[in-house]
């Protein structure tokens, strides 16, 4: 089981949004403590390329989630709208 910790920039992001997607979110968030590595139905995880430490991506819905694992924790660097772009 992996621990997931979140940034005080991502916080006060996700505390805007509406409740809906705030729920959606935790749902992703809490689905990367099983198995943050492979993607799934409910976890649409994807590796970003050229990036050091290795980082990843989870998909939910019009929102974008980058992360990267370091051993048995999950730190979550950013929250975004898809439109914005990595």
């Amino acid at each position: 089981m992996f621990s997931v910790l979140v940034s005080r920039t991502l916080q006060s992001q996700f505390d805007q949004l509406d409740k809906i997607v705030q729920e959606r979110i935790r749902n992703g968030l809490n689905s990367l403590k099983k198995d943050p590595y492979k993607p799934r139905s409910g976890a649409d995880i994807k590796v970003l390329e050229n990036t050091n430490p290795q980082k990843y991506r989870l998909r939910i819905g019009d929102y974008r989630i980058v992360y990267c694992v370091d051993n048995k924790i999950v730190k979550v660097i950013e929250l975004f709208h898809r439109g914005r772009g990595y």
